[in-house]
């Protein structure tokens, strides 16, 4: 009999990685789509203004941002996005929810209470990029998408294609977005997108 935690994990998007692969090719580089699945993603909650802020930063080698609507980037690190007053998404590179979590706790420890909960199998995500991601996604999305306004290092929590998702604009340049959604949605979102992409020279379903 099979073991079942030998089984290797199913991304809730892997049936369709050839269709966004064909609309990424048919676009001639106005658009890139792809999945980017199992990322870890920890939802973090303390006391910005308490010790436990710089247990945090100091543990995941950067500072939660504390402005609404923001995201920091490490280098080589993970990604921290603004939720709320209290709250953060952590994102870093698949199967690392573990060992940010011991950090995270063991930093925090002797210092003030930290709330942290791996959320990973929540949502997969969605990579938008290329010179016509922001007009894909603005067919969709109720935000103001301009660079002004949604330039990189924002995120938002906001609505696509009557979807909800967390919206993040990545810090490098040609870095495109990140969509995290939820697994139970991300069949119909990659389909909207598969769609809205047509205009831009992917093939119709």
């Amino acid at each position: 009999m099979a073991d079942p935690a030998a089984t290797p994990p199913h991304s809730p998007l892997a049936h369709a990685a050839h269709r966004l692969a064909a609309a990424t090719r048919a676009s001639r580089g106005a658009l890139r789509l792809a999945e980017l699945p199992f990322l870890a993603q920890l939802n973090v909650r303390f006391d910005p203004k308490g010790p436990a802020a710089d247990a945090v930063a100091l543990a995941l080698g950067l500072a939660p941002p504390t402005e609404p609507g923001t995201a920091v980037h490490g280098p080589d690190g993970p990604t921290l996005l603004w939720l709320g007053p209290d709250e953060w998404l952590l994102v870093s590179r698949p199967g690392s929810q573990g060992e940010w979590e011991g950090r995270i706790r063991s930093a925090c420890a002797d210092t003030a209470p930290v709330a942290v909960t791996d959320v990973s199998a929540q949502r997969t995500t969605l990579l938008v990029a290329g010179p016509r991601a922001r007009d894909l996604l603005a067919h969709g999305c109720a935000l103001d998408l301009h660079p002004r306004a949604f330039g990189p290092g924002r995120c938002a929590q906001t609505g696509l294609a009557r979807t909800q998702v967390v919206l993040v604009a990545r810090d490098a340049p040609g870095a495109g977005f990140w969509v995290l959604v939820r697994s139970s949605f991300a069949a119909y979102l990659a389909e909207w997108l598969l769609d809205a992409a047509t205009e831009y020279g992917a093939p119709a379903s």
